[in-house]
């Protein structure tokens, strides 16, 4: 599996039913920062349930990125698009060593 939460989000989303799921964030060289789109979303994917935008993290920082997202005036414009904003939290399970995926819908 993947590495990076980015990844192993459009691993998932993939095998969930979204054939359509691309990175959204974007490299600022100039500011030596990674730019999400609206400011929020890392991922979109569109399948068969919609439009779903992702904002990809470590599972320790889920409460962070959701604050960040409620906090956001793209929010209520995307949501009112149809679009369905979540937070994937990535954590490895200690008995097993494998990813296991904390899903928040905001």
């Amino acid at each position: 599996m993947p590495s990076s939460p980015t990844q192993r989000t459009l691993a998932h989303l993939r095998k969930a039913g979204y054939p359509l799921a691309q990175v959204v964030e974007r490299w600022n060289p100039y500011a030596r920062v990674r730019q999400d789109l609206f400011g929020i979303i890392d991922v979109l994917a569109v399948g068969p349930s919609g439009v779903l935008g992702v904002q990809c993290t470590s599972a320790a920082h889920v409460a962070e990125r959701v604050a960040k997202l409620r906090s956001s005036s793209a929010l209520p414009v995307l949501k009112k698009a149809g679009v369905t904003v979540r937070v994937h939290g990535w954590r490895k399970s200690r008995p097993s060593g494998r990813w296991v995926l904390r899903d928040e819908t905001v």
